[in-house]
């Protein structure tokens, strides 16, 4: 009789765990359809303000277009990284920004968590806390860290969506010209659509230290457009990560050392008054691990 209770409980557990299989091929496929070429549009807007300051200046409705192509780097049973690379000037003439990078874990317990003026602290997680959960990391131009949130991957109605709550640094777009807040508490949506996928945010611009509350300056909204245009597009781009991934393995390599010592991380804004994403970016130095391991430790405070 123990044996057949104990066959009735396996029999019935096998729907579940295919289920479970068939929901987690989805979340892959939603993951990596946000790779190739697209027609990109950034569009961001401060919504409600909330200062106390009668001379307040909102930041200007910002909107720019661009071309992006968002490559596969790597595709592993619990992971999955994509690497964004931006294409400007003209296309008898383009130049490549490496852009930012987003990173999909799965069921990922481990977590930096942004607190404010380049710090970073390690969280670890119940493994109940994240079951079927993906957490998207997302790194900066030289792959340093910016923000991390983790969710579940939604798929109803025809639509497939992940969205998550989570602080993260000021964008370029805002540090370059603010100074009044230091955080950045975003919600981000990463939906998939019959053209691309959309990036959507609401953003709270917050004012962060170690004493006192969170205040909200003011809020934002983000939406952005990824439209899909044949591959052909972005061959520049498909071109230089041929001749540059070597480069950003070692890099990746580096920083998943530091990362892996699951502790507080807080980081040099500028070393010998250089920001890291321009040493990085020099195409005649950092090409070995002798060049760029030392210069990325030197960003990270002891």
């Amino acid at each position: 009789m123990k044996h057949l209770v104990v066959l009735a409980v396996i029999i019935l557990s096998i729907p579940f765990s295919g289920n479970a299989q068939n929901k987690k091929k989805q979340d892959q496929k939603a993951i990596k359809d946000m790779c190739g070429c697209y027609e990109v549009s950034f569009n961001f807007a401060e919504t409600f303000e909330y200062s106390k300051d009668s001379t307040y200046v909102p930041s200007k409705t910002k909107t720019d277009k661009g071309l992006e192509w968002v490559q596969l780097v790597e595709d592993d049973r619990n992971k999955i990284a994509l690497q964004h690379l931006l294409i400007v000037g003209s296309k008898e003439k383009p130049y490549i920004v490496k852009h930012w990078r987003q990173d999909w874990e799965f069921e990922n317990t481990n977590l930096y968590e942004f607190d404010h003026d380049n710090k970073w602290t390690f969280v670890s997680l119940p493994i109940k806390e994240v079951k079927g959960q993906w957490t998207q990391k997302v790194f900066q131009v030289d792959d340093s860290p910016r923000y991390e949130g983790s969710a579940t991957w939604v798929h109803v109605d025809g639509k497939s969506y992940w969205e998550s709550t989570t602080a993260a640094p000021l964008p370029r777009r805002e540090y370059t010209k603010r100074s009044d807040y230091n955080v950045t508490l975003r919600t981000n949506r990463h939906e998939i659509v019959a053209n691309g996928w959309i990036h959507d945010q609401d953003n709270d611009k917050v004012i962060r230290d170690d004493v006192k509350e969170d205040v909200v300056l003011a809020q934002e909204k983000g939406h952005n457009t990824y439209v899909k245009v044949e591959d052909s597009e972005c061959v520049a781009a498909q071109d230089y990560w041929k001749n540059n991934e070597g480069k950003w393995v070692l890099v990746r390599t580096k920083w998943d050392e530091v990362f892996a010592r699951n502790k507080d991380l807080t980081l040099e804004e500028k070393v010998d008054n250089k920001v890291l994403f321009k040493y990085l970016f020099d195409k005649e130095k950092y090409k070995t691990s002798e060049e760029i391991n030392p210069l990325i430790e030197s960003f990270v405070k002891k």
